[in-house]
C-alpha cells in the first residue's frame, strides 16, 4: 500500500512540475531591435531561457513600448515593469552617485571606461538596492556625438545659441549651458518629430541611435565629438528578484555577464557600419574635426557640479584605473 502511494505521489508531483507554467519576466527598453543593446536584450532573454531550461521566459518590449526611460525604472519600484536596460543619466535621477559615468570627458577610452564600470560602476548601483531595483550588470549604449541643422559643431563657441535635446538629468543640461546651448529635456520617443518640425536645432546620441532611429534623415550636421560615453545598466526590480530560487538568480546574472561581454564587442564591430549608413544617406554631413580639447577644457565646470556634491573620491578612483 505505502509503495502504491509512493508511487501515486511521485506522478502527481512530476507532472505538476511538468506543467508548470515558466516564470516571465517583463524587460523594456526604448532602442530599436537593431541597435546594438536591443540585439544584446534579445541575446539576454535567449540564454537565459536555455539555462534555466525554459523556467524563466523573458519577453523584451523594445522600442518605448513600455514607456520612456524615466517610466521603466519608475515601473522597476512600483514592480509594474520587471526588468530594464537604461542609461546612467536616467538612473540618476533615482541613484544620483551614478551620474559620474555621464561626465564628459571622463573616459581615455572605452576600455578605460569598461574597466571603471565593472569595478567602481558596479559598486555605486548597489545604491540602488534600496530604491527597488538590482543592478545585474553594465552593457553599453555607446558613445555619443552632436547632431543639429545649423552648422558643424568644430569649436565650442559653434554650440552657442542652439536650442538642443537632452535627457533630464542634471549633468547633461549644465554641459549644454556650459557650451552656451540652450538645454531642452524631452524623451526619446518625441525626438525625431521634434527635429523634423524644428522645434529643436539638434540632439547628442551614440551612432547606434542617431542611424536606428534616422535621426539623420532630419539633421544636416553631424559632429564626432565624442563628448561622453553612454553606459547601459541591466536592471531588475528586486519585487521580481525575491521571486526567482537562488539557482534562478544565479543564472540572470551570468547571463548578463555574459551578454554584456557579447554586446560589447557587437557595439564595436557595428560602430563602422552606423557611420557607414549616416554617410551614405547623402542626408547628413560629417565632420571628424571637433576641438575635442576646447570642449573638455570648457565643460570641465560640470565636473566641478558633481564634485561638491559628492566629492572626488569616485573620480579619483576612475581616473587612476590603467
Amino acid at each position: 500500500m505505502l509503495r502504491i502511494l509512493l508511487l501515486a505521489f511521485t506522478l502527481v508531483f512530476g507532472a505538476s512540475c511538468a506543467w508548470a507554467a515558466p516564470i516571465t519576466l517583463k524587460l523594456g527598453h526604448i532602442a530599436e531591435p537593431e541597435n546594438p543593446y536591443g540585439q544584446g536584450a534579445d541575446h539576454f532573454a535567449k540564454l537565459v531561457k536555455e539555462r534555466s531550461k525554459g523556467e524563466i521566459d523573458i519577453k523584451v518590449f523594445p522600442s518605448s513600448q513600455l514607456g520612456n526611460q524615466r517610466d521603466l525604472v519608475e515601473g522597476l519600484t512600483l514592480g509594474t515593469v520587471d526588468m530594464t536596460l537604461t542609461g546612467t543619466a536616467v538612473l540618476g535621477n533615482f541613484v544620483p552617485e551614478v551620474s559620474i559615468f555621464d561626465l564628459p570627458f571622463l573616459f581615455r577610452d572605452v576600455q578605460h571606461a569598461y574597466k571603471a564600470l565593472d569595478t567602481v560602476g558596479m559598486e555605486l548601483c548597489k545604491k540602488g538596492e534600496s530604491r527597488g531595483m538590482i543592478t545585474l550588470a553594465i552593457w553599453e549604449n555607446g558613445v555619443r556625438h552632436m547632431t543639429n541643422n545649423a552648422r558643424p559643431i568644430v569649436t565650442p563657441d559653434d554650440m552657442k545659441g542652439l536650442k538642443f535635446r537632452v535627457m533630464e538629468q542634471p549633468v547633461y543640461i549644465e554641459m549644454m549651458k556650459s557650451l552656451g546651448a540652450s538645454p531642452t529635456p524631452m524623451a526619446m520617443s518625441e525626438l525625431y518629430t521634434a527635429l523634423q518640425k524644428g522645434v529643436i536645432d539638434g540632439q547628442e546620441n551614440p551612432l547606434a541611435h542617431i542611424a536606428t532611429k534616422r535621426f539623420y534623415e532630419v539633421q544636416k550636421f553631424l559632429s564626432l565629438s565624442g563628448h561622453t560615453y553612454a553606459p547601459e545598466p541591466v536592471l531588475i526590480s528586486t519585487i521580481a528578484w525575491k521571486k526567482l530560487t537562488p539557482e534562478q538568480q544565479e543564472i540572470l546574472r551570468k547571463a548578463a555577464v555574459d551578454t554584456r561581454d557579447w554586446q560589447r564587442n557587437l557595439c564595436r564591430e557595428m560602430e563602422g557600419k552606423f557611420l557607414k549608413v549616416i554617410k551614405d544617406s547623402g542626408k547628413c554631413q560629417v565632420n571628424d574635426n571637433v576641438d575635442k580639447k576646447a570642449f573638455a577644457e570648457k565643460t570641465r565646470v560640470v565636473w566641478d557640479i558633481y564634485t561638491k556634491k559628492f566629492g572626488d573620491a569616485s573620480i579619483k578612483a576612475i581616473l587612476s584605473i590603467q
